[in-house]
């Protein structure tokens, strides 16, 4: 008897560890999704007259860790227990979220403290991340990893649905200090769960063994997989210029079409709509493939300009529910794509390359972004990204074609037609 597509969709959740996870994740995902609103409304407003500028060095300092201490981190994820290790990662998180509620509600908040705690967070979040990511291998099957993944993506942006307009909402009636306090206890969830997993169920992976060169070796690795490269250079440019909706969000809210908190808020959610069925359709899929993974960097580029040409604030919102499906599909296909193709002491190590080059560009990305916002305007600060994900898609798709041993030709006259000839091919694509 086939199976429903529904039980295929949630079929991680069978496992009681994973659902364990995938609770407590949702309920930390939530608080982390205000906080990242209160955060930007509180520089943004508070602290600074509207200076994009600002908002972009405080998104930058927290994500430049993740650049800095790749090397590390993913080491660390491949050496020791990940259970342990993110107990300790969600117990720091939560403690620079309390201290920062605790200083805005005392009214001791300052640009150069949210600076200290933003950089903070980074710190941790880059030992976090890859840890978290790999951390999923050891809660299910191999073959239900792709799902596992996918619902993972749809956790959070399930709390990327919820958590901005809750912080809209709780900022316009209490201001932000609450909500940074939320986020503190919403780790919780995770920390729980954790601790109520049932140890002996885990399936733990290899661990790569204590020696010298692991992170050349780990450089190594991708040195000679073509495939990771082209996920790598995708990510890390579309990553860079066009997901920074944290700002070009704000700017448009705020600048454009002169909304307050609970508009800029909604707007998070309005995205993350597209985002959670971006998700939900992921985990649906047993292994996607690279020519996925390009077709999704066109569909974002194609809507991003759209979205920064809307006229008013409705069009803009729903022109979001695009944008956010295909940037979802995207971020998801390259980790399952990383993941289901790495060997298993290797993987700490490429996922924390890929959340390096992806994530770490925001601190270079960000601020430019902030700076193109205020010189050329805040629909320019989307139109960007867009155009950038458009000019990898169609690079990617070039060498795509070279490596698989096809070439493109264009002839002009006397009749335009573009040609796919067989060439010799370079090197096979490990996943195609």
């Amino acid at each position: 008897m086939s199976r429903l597509p529904g039980s295929r969709m949630f079929e991680s959740l069978s496992v009681r560890n994973y659902r364990l996870y995938a609770t407590g994740a949702l309920v930390s995902n939530v608080g982390t999704w205000m906080q990242r609103v209160a955060q930007d409304w509180l520089v943004l407003t508070v602290l600074t007259d509207h200076s994009a500028v600002a908002v972009g060095v405080t998104t930058g300092l927290q994500f430049a860790p993740t650049l800095l201490l790749m090397p590390v981190s993913g080491l660390l994820a491949d050496r020791l227990s990940k259970r342990k290790l993110m107990l300790a990662t969600q117990v720091l998180m939560g403690l620079t979220a309390l201290v920062l509620g605790l200083l805005v509600i005392s009214g001791h908040a300052q640009l150069w403290q949210v600076y200290i705690l933003a950089g903070a967070l980074g710190v941790v979040a880059a030992v976090d991340a890859p840890t978290r990511q790999t951390f999923v291998a050891e809660l299910v099957p191999t073959d239900k990893l792709s799902n596992a993944v996918g619902l993972n993506s749809a956790s959070f942006n399930a709390g990327r649905l919820i958590g901005p307009g809750v912080a809209g909402l709780l900022i316009a009636a209490l201001g932000t200090g609450p909500v940074f306090l939320i986020n503190a206890a919403s780790f919780a969830g995770t920390i729980v769960a954790l601790l109520a997993m049932r140890t002996e169920e885990l399936q733990p992976i290899e661990r790569a063994p204590r020696a010298l060169g692991q992170i050349l070796a780990g450089l190594s690795y991708v040195r000679h997989r073509p495939d990771l490269l082209i996920i790598l250079a995708v990510a890390g440019m579309v990553g860079t210029f066009g997901l920074n909706f944290q700002l070009t969000t704000a700017l448009m809210a705020t600048t454009v079409y002169g909304k307050g908190a609970g508009e800029y808020g909604l707007l998070g959610s309005i995205m993350a709509i597209g985002s959670l069925s971006g998700a939900l359709l992921a985990a649906r899929r047993r292994q996607p493939r690279m020519r996925l993974l390009v077709g999704a960097c066109f569909a974002f580029g194609v809507s991003a300009v759209a979205a920064s040409l809307m006229p008013d604030y409705t069009l803009f919102a729903l022109a979001l529910i695009p944008t956010g499906m295909s940037s979802l599909t995207l971020m998801t296909a390259c980790n399952t794509i990383i993941q289901m193709s790495t060997a298993p002491a290797m993987r700490g190590r490429m996922i924390a390359l890929y959340m390096a080059v992806f994530a770490g560009g925001t601190p270079i990305g960000a601020p430019i972004i902030g700076w193109v916002g205020e010189v050329f305007g805040a629909r320019w600060t989307i139109a960007v990204g867009g155009l950038v994900a458009l000019v990898c898609a169609g690079v990617a798709t070039l060498v795509l074609l070279r490596v698989q041993g096809r070439s493109v030709s264009v002839q002009l006259t006397p009749r335009p037609r573009v040609r796919l000839e067989p060439v010799q091919a370079v090197e096979e694509l490990s996943a195609s």
